[in-house]
């Protein structure tokens, strides 16, 4: 479906931009289109890839204008620019919404203008039972994703929803490598926190999963495994052979939640399995308010989230082997074993 075909990332310079690069760059695509704000990373693209099939667009989702013109004879869209950090947005949550909620709404908009044939929007955990403004504006985003999706008769607006990306910016995984590196205790908020783990891999498998199959307003779900922070501490500490060093609780931070969840209640009563995802259709009903008052489904309340508590628990063994995929993780080990 990708032969001759031209494909945009938005938010391409990211940590699932690049990933996307390593998988498509040598198929027989026509065009990857990076789209995004940061001249500095479009530049090291670049040169790290000398690819004439790479183009490159400086621009913002808030600027419907920008993401106008790179959307030009664009057949898919991969849409993956936002506000990711969680302590930022809290501080910042009109930014949230101007890029995670508004840019939504103007790349939809554009796409939908510009004929393009499939978008595939990333979402996350933290839009389900949401607590801080980061999962706020990540569940508004998904809103706007189906309320499209019902206006659009040419264009397939889908979701893909999922965990940790484990190794991107601003995780976990570099944050206990860099305090290693500086010689100072881990900072473990809770070690009873459980987390759902994804490689980039994962990601990439799972964004590809929804594009062949999803129909519009679907949302997409790996049934990804999860970890207690203390697992994920111990098996990188292990991994580095330096199990005995010292760490310090520092307890929950603001915005944070014990537990995540992927799939809420009331969407397991409609989930659909298939191979290792959950598919989640849209809410089609229209503005009849007797089907929201008249009309219920017993399904739900028998229903239970899908959470990284009751979710399978990874093992030290499994853990250790994800971590070995994390390219973070990979040069760290490298690195010291020449020093070595």
């Amino acid at each position: 479906m990708f032969k001759n075909k031209i494909l945009l990332i938005s938010g391409g310079t990211g940590s699932f931009g690049k990933s996307v690069l390593t998988r498509f760059i040598k198929s027989d695509i026509s065009e990857i289109r990076i789209f995004s704000r940061d001249e500095k990373k479009q530049e090291d693209l670049r040169k790290f890839y000398n690819n004439s099939k790479l183009k490159f667009f400086i621009g913002d989702v808030r600027d419907y204008q920008s993401i106008k013109s790179a959307l030009r004879e664009v057949d898919y869209v991969f849409h993956a620019a936002a506000l990711k950090q969680v302590p930022s947005c809290e501080f910042y949550p009109l930014e949230a919404v101007k890029t995670n909620i508004l840019g939504t709404e103007n790349l939809l908009q554009s796409s939908i203008e510009q004929g393009v044939k499939k978008v595939v929007c990333l979402s996350t955990d933290k839009a389900v039972y949401p607590i801080n403004a980061m999962g706020m504006s990540k569940s508004m985003m998904e809103k706007i994703v189906i309320a499209k999706a019902r206006e659009s008769k040419q264009t397939l607006i889908c979701i893909t929803r999922y965990g940790n990306v484990m190794g991107s910016r601003g995780s976990v995984i570099p944050l206990f490598l860099n305090q290693i590196k500086s010689n100072i205790p881990l900072t473990i908020t809770d070690p009873n926190m459980t987390r759902f783990m994804m490689t980039l891999q994962d990601a990439v498998d799972l964004v590809l999963f929804a594009f062949y199959n999803a129909k519009t307003g679907d949302i997409l779900v790996q049934r990804a495994k999860a970890t207690t922070i203390q697992n994920l501490s111990n098996s990188i500490l292990n991994l580095l052979k330096i199990p005995n060093y010292p760490s310090k609780i520092i307890g929950t931070r603001h915005g944070e939640k014990l537990y995540e969840t992927l799939v809420s209640r009331e969407e397991m009563a409609l989930a659909k399995k298939l191979k290792n995802f959950y598919k989640i259709p849209p809410d089609l009903r229209n503005l009849n308010y007797d089907k929201y008052f008249n009309t219920g489904n017993l399904k739900i309340s028998n229903s239970s989230e899908y959470t990284s508590h009751n979710a399978d628990q990874l093992g030290e063994k499994q853990m250790k082997k994800m971590l070995l995929q994390v390219d973070c993780m990979k040069d760290y080990l490298k690195k010291n074993s020449k020093k070595n």
